[in-house]
């Protein structure tokens, strides 16, 4: 998970929301990814769809059956379908998305029975750094945004006549 917190920092370092992901085979990364989503304008480029890419490339297969993926915050319902389609056996998440996590927040889609695969799930690894790392981002984000606003405003009024 370490190194999936270090992923997400690239991320923050690119304004992007933290979120970063490995994938494990045999007690070696073989694929590592953090969300790029604003940057490559590309609704599909999360961290976990980018480690899952590498990770397919580095086996040479789409099946991921010996992989574990740990990721920083609660995968979606696209990141949690491809976790399914690659057949990783185990996740293990840092922090739970309430808003929109997949993996037991608002559905489980990794334990659905009627799909021909089901994840092992492991939450709440080094829970309090993955949240503290997006509540700051958010604090941060927040903060610039209201400066921002407040430039514009001034940008915009009139100048007073004396």
């Amino acid at each position: 998970m370490k190194e999936a917190i270090r992923q997400a920092k690239k991320a923050w370092k690119i304004e992007e929301v933290p979120i970063g992901c490995v994938i494990v085979y045999q007690g070696k990364i073989i694929g590592r990814g953090y969300n790029r989503r604003t940057t490559d304008k590309n609704p599909l480029a999360h961290a976990e769809i980018s480690a899952i890419k590498k990770a397919s490339k580095v086996m040479g297969d789409w099946r991921l059956e010996e992989c574990t993926l740990y990721v920083t915050l609660e995968p979606c319902q696209m990141c949690s379908g491809a976790i399914v389609q690659a057949r990783i056996p185990r996740v293990v998440v840092g922090c739970m998305n309430p808003k929109a996590g997949c993996a037991g927040s608002i559905l489980n889609l990794l334990q659905v029975e009627a799909f021909n695969h089901q994840a092992e799930l492991t939450t709440g690894v080094l829970e309090e750094e993955c949240s503290q790392m997006m509540k700051s981002f958010f604090k941060e984000l927040r903060k610039k945004q209201k400066m921002k606003k407040k430039e514009q405003e001034s940008a915009n009024m009139p100048e007073e006549n004396p």
